[in-house]
């Protein structure tokens, strides 16, 4: 069973921490893939440096044009999964990005190296599902899964489309804008994520602008899963010992999340 599914169909609620492949470099994003592993992230996002991140705010995109500086990109990402599994690791890791680079790769090779490298999963913010035929029948022969986006704008008709994927999760983007937005939690999210979860039938991971523990236990009463990745990608950039401040972090965003049961 792909490890996604695996640790989707368990129980209990999941951390997912999104890492910026390439910052502060490639080798150390190896060690803090394996800290936030550690620190008890159920799922790892590595994110596929890109030219043009226009789905994310500035401290992610500081933290691409770091690596991107520094010579990373897809090809290093699938480095650092390859190395990540020969350390012995096995939590999933979603392989997060744009289309431009997969494309530019060849579909269905990268689909085929990833996997051999040992992603799980592959999130494309800018490919809808409604457009997701172009790169579904390749991520499906490689054994991989391709995570699907829903969005406070999302018609029912394109809920329907991604329940038809059946997969092993749905990242709810909880607001429009780019990550790093405060939150509104004491809003209508609660009904939203859980109209979401009926239509797709389906965990559903909500993401962008969670970024303390506080934050992330409140979202987790409601949601699958919470996805933290600006607050990680901040506490990187302002830490003397990176990989310390990524586990402290995301050990008190774990246990957060782990102390919500699931409902």
């Amino acid at each position: 069973m792909n490890r996604l599914r695996a640790v989707f169909d368990a129980p209990g609620k999941q951390l997912v921490a999104y890492l910026t492949c390439g910052d502060p470099s490639a080798d150390a994003s190896v060690e803090l893939v394996l800290a936030a592993a550690r620190a008890g992230a159920g799922v790892i996002e590595l994110g596929m440096p890109y030219s043009d991140p226009s789905a994310d705010g500035p401290a992610i995109q500081r933290a691409m044009t770091r690596a991107l500086a520094g010579g990373a990109g897809p090809r290093a990402a699938l480095d650092v999964v390859r190395r990540v599994r020969a350390a012995g690791c096995e939590v999933p890791i979603v392989l997060f990005g744009y289309y431009n680079p997969v494309f530019v790769s060849g579909v269905e090779r990268f689909c085929r190296d990833a996997a051999a490298a040992g992603a799980d999963g592959l999130l494309l913010v800018d490919l809808p599902v409604d457009e997701a035929g172009e790169i579904l029948p390749a991520v499906r022969a490689a054994g991989l899964e391709l995570i699907p986006l829903l969005a406070p704008t999302s018609p029912p008709e394109r809920m329907a489309r991604v329940a038809e994927l059946e997969a092993p999760f749905v990242y709810y983007v909880s607001l429009t804008g780019v990550t790093g937005a405060a939150i509104g939690i004491d809003t209508d999210l609660p009904d939203r994520v859980a109209a979401v979860r009926a239509a797709v039938g389906r965990p559903v991971a909500v993401g962008f602008g969670i970024k303390t523990p506080d934050d992330a236990r409140r979202v987790a009463a409601f949601a699958d899963a919470v996805v933290v990745g600006t607050a990680i990608v901040s506490a990187i950039e302002g830490a003397r010992e990176p990989v310390r401040a990524v586990e402290e972090l995301v050990s008190a965003l774990a246990a957060a999340v782990a102390s919500t049961p699931r409902g």
